[in-house]
């Protein structure tokens, strides 16, 4: 089926004139039409659009101007994303109306490269309160199982994915947001390097932890999606002007002699996984060895220290972009989101600088330990639970093994190492050095090609 095309696979057709974009695209409008709405991942079809963009790509194309990789290929953006003359709610009533008059970063190099914007994808609103039925949409489903969490924030970025509706998107990381959905649909996601892809026109949670990253099928295609997006933007303060590396060129199939790293307390003793998730684990990393990889345990610091900083801090900066709202107009924002920006006002000036300066402390923790290996290896969580309302403090007691990612700002890629018993599947974390996204993708890459795994889509039938 077309809607189950790879992006790298959708790509090599078009270039070669084997695919035309208005079928590719017509292929998954259908796909839409057939399964979202049990599903309800888009919030924001722009059909007529895509179908114009479509068009204009053929037309290129056929006559020799083609852009890349991505042209003629359709994407979404989660709603956070600022979209010039589409409405950008955050799946929040105090935005219930927003339209941008401009486009985010991440937005205008999508369209240069030719990709066909579809629309706008299902999150947790703003980013952080989910999942919740009190606010503007009703929160998406797992297409594994439509009983299923599809985690979020970017949940309806990664379950359109899963589902065959497009082929490539692009989501925000706080603390899992990008690898949380991408674990619980079985796809690939990545955060990269704080700094990496501008977060311009992207609607913050937490200014110092939020990151911007693509999500797609496969790693390769993942890979293909930043080199595209990544890139000094100067309106972005956090954005830092190295130059951006051929991500898709760097994927040889090799990771001979590559050292990977495990923090086995963490998994072992701290948050110890499930006996599915340590068996694909195991298996995996012998899977690695057998490519020519070293595998050897790690020690770093608590686990329950990255999340006390980043919670700290998350919280500060949470209430300081929310706080008006919160006095003018409480009502418009979901219970959830609510609870957690009223705890925010409650930290007070030392408590926000003394996380702040333990997550240095932490982050050059997390470096050092980057020295004596090139990778990092761990789940990126257990399988996706129900999916039903949560109690809203969860965000400060649960423990996960996202989150100190993004404390040391490090690229952090999850993908499907396998099934659980239940159908659901399973993910592998692999965190790389600052900027080193080309290690963490071509190791990702390499382990995906030995196995069967991205044979295998949700069984969501039309109806």
């Amino acid at each position: 089926m077309a809607e189950f095309l790879t992006l790298a696979e959708a790509a090599r057709r078009i270039a070669a004139r084997d695919l035309s974009p208005v079928e590719l695209l017509e292929t998954c409008l259908a796909r839409v039409d057939a399964v979202d709405a049990r599903l309800g991942s888009f919030v924001t079809l722009t059909r007529e659009r895509a179908l114009a963009e479509a068009r204009a790509a053929e037309t290129a194309i056929m006559a020799g101007d083609h852009r890349g990789p991505l042209h003629g290929i359709p994407y979404n953006l989660k709603d956070i994303f600022e979209t010039k003359g589409i409405l950008t709610t955050a799946q929040s009533r105090q935005l219930a109306d927003y339209v941008p008059m401009a486009d985010c970063d991440a937005q205008e190099r999508l369209s240069a490269a030719g990709a066909v914007l579809m629309g706008k994808a299902a999150t947790w609103e703003f980013a952080h309160g989910g999942p919740s039925w009190d606010v503007a949409f009703p929160p998406c489903r797992n297409p594994w199982d439509l009983d299923k969490d599809p985690a979020g924030s970017s949940s309806g970025s990664a379950a359109s994915i899963a589902a065959g509706m497009c082929l490539a998107t692009m989501g925000s990381d706080t603390g899992g947001s990008i690898r949380g959905p991408a674990a619980a649909c079985g796809i690939a996601g990545l955060k990269p390097t704080y700094g990496r892809v501008s977060r311009r026109g992207v609607l913050p949670n937490c200014f110092s932890h939020d990151h911007s990253g693509p999500l797609a099928w496969t790693v390769e295609d993942v890979a293909i999606v930043l080199g595209v997006v990544a890139g000094f933007d100067p309106l972005d303060p956090a954005c830092v002007d190295l130059p951006v590396p051929d991500y898709a060129a760097a994927l040889s199939g090799s990771v001979t002699g590559l050292r990977i790293g495990v923090p086995y307390r963490w998994i072992e003793e701290e948050v110890p996984c499930s006996a599915a998730t340590r068996t694909a684990l195991d298996a995996a990393l012998t899977r690695f060895r057998d490519l020519g990889a070293t595998v050897r345990s790690i020690e770093l610091p608590q686990l329950q220290d990255y999340e006390d900083s980043k919670r700290i801090i998350a919280m500060s900066e949470l209430f300081a972009i929310h706080a008006e709202d919160l006095r003018r107009r409480p009502e418009k924002f979901g219970a959830s989101l609510r609870y957690r920006i009223i705890a925010g006002g409650l930290v007070r000036a030392d408590d926000y600088l003394q996380a702040s300066r333990l997550r240095t402390e932490l982050a050059r923790a997390m470096q050092a330990a980057l020295e004596q290996v090139d990778l990092i290896m761990l789940p990126t969580g257990e399988p996706a639970g129900k999916l039903q309302p949560q109690p809203p403090e969860n965000l400060f007691t649960k423990r996960g093994y996202t989150t100190a990612f993004n404390v040391g700002g490090n690229p952090a890629l999850a993908m499907c190492m396998g099934y659980a018993p239940t159908g659901m599947p399973l993910s592998l974390q692999i965190v790389g050095r600052l900027f080193d996204e080309v290690t963490v993708l071509r190791a990702g890459d390499a382990y995906e090609r030995t196995e069967a795994w991205r044979d295998r889509r949700p069984a969501l039938t039309a109806g």
